[in-house]
């Protein structure tokens, strides 16, 4: 391995080390195929009682060490509780020291539908363990003209590597006539992730997002095809996250393509396609198939980090046949749910 590349890894892995450096969430470009990971009042939210959602995101590809990043949750509709329940489980691993992050939260969202609109709340809760091997850290000492020496490094490494915290999370979603928008905040409690002792409390991480959606055939609504225009915004401590982009949605298949920044830098341009394999007027199933590719803008340019990749799988089905319960049919002709906006 080169010096250079060994300094990336060292870089990656310190700044999970040392006290003050912020942390940040990952993020995923097709943030509304992983609803219950932007928003917990989008659980539940969908046409069937039952649903299970994956997605994958493979982060800078070309870049030393395993950035990688997946999402699973199935969330179950419950129309006499006027909401939904779920569980979302999120890992990350980080570097080839193997930071791992794995959160298990239980999610339940409540739905209020007034005039053309549904008004929906979440909140969730769950436990976090993060892990660090330090015998794959690089240090400063292990590095020579030539790369990594072997050597064994005189560092004092921190007292534990292994550390479990409850986190929560809260949110709110808004569907009237054409237009939705969300809040949503995690870790409001603000956990300590640190190793060292010294406390190194996890910032709240804020996103909101608004869409909306514009047929482009009025007076067909059955054949139409729609174009919707979205935002979406995170911060977390000093660092921000701003997308703008829109999705064209003809029947099964949906096309996106964003613009990702920080308000003053580039990061990404991303597109993305989404098909609805089958849909639910049949057997009242749908199997989604999303994938995404984030081109990079920033100072690390797209011909060495070789981009993003996502892919996401979502299945849907109604385990209640009775159609009375189901989430979303008192709605009116014209009236949309979250679900219409992806």
């Amino acid at each position: 391995m080169s010096k250079a590349k060994a300094l990336v890894l060292l870089f990656l892995i310190s700044s999970y080390l040392i006290p003050g450096v912020q942390a940040q969430d990952h993020i995923y470009s097709q943030f509304y195929n992983a609803p219950n990971y932007l928003n917990p009042a989008l659980n539940g939210q969908f046409e069937g009682d039952f649903r299970v959602n994956m997605i994958y995101r493979n982060q800078w590809s070309q870049i030393p060490g395993n950035l990688s990043y997946y999402t699973f949750s199935v969330d179950y509709n419950l129309p006499r509780l006027g909401g939904g329940v779920g569980l979302m489980i999120s890992k990350s691993s980080e570097g080839t020291a193997y930071l791992n992050k794995v959160n298990i939260a239980g999610i339940y969202s409540y739905s209020v539908e007034f005039d053309n609109s549904v008004l929906s709340f979440g909140v969730q809760g769950g436990m976090t363990n993060r892990k660090l091997d330090y015998n794959k850290l690089v240090f400063l000492d292990q590095l020579g003209s030539g790369g990594i020496t072997g050597g064994i490094s005189g560092a004092t490494l921190p007292e534990f590597n292994n550390k479990f915290y409850f986190d929560s999370g809260a949110g709110i979603n808004l569907v009237t006539g054409n237009f939705m928008i969300g809040a949503a905040g995690q870790h409001l409690n603000k956990p300590d992730e640190s190793f060292t002792g010294t406390k190194s409390a996890l910032p709240i991480r804020y996103n909101g997002y608004a869409s909306y959606k514009l047929a482009l055939s009025p007076y067909d609504m059955d054949n139409t095809s729609f174009l919707i225009p979205s935002v979406v915004y995170y911060q977390q401590g000093t660092l921000k996250s701003l997308s703008l982009g829109a999705q064209y949605k003809h029947q099964n298949v949906n096309l996106g393509v964003w613009y990702r920044g920080d308000g003053q830098s580039a990061d990404a341009v991303v597109v993305s396609v989404i098909f609805d394999l089958f849909g639910r007027s049949d057997s009242y199933d749908k199997v989604r198939l999303g994938i995404s590719h984030d081109a990079t803008l920033s100072r690390l340019p797209y011909g060495r980090t070789g981009g993003t990749t996502e892919g996401a799988l979502t299945y849907e089905t109604t385990l209640n046949p009775n159609v009375e319960t189901r989430y979303g049919q008192g709605r009116g002709v014209y009236g949309n749910r979250c679900y219409d906006f992806y």
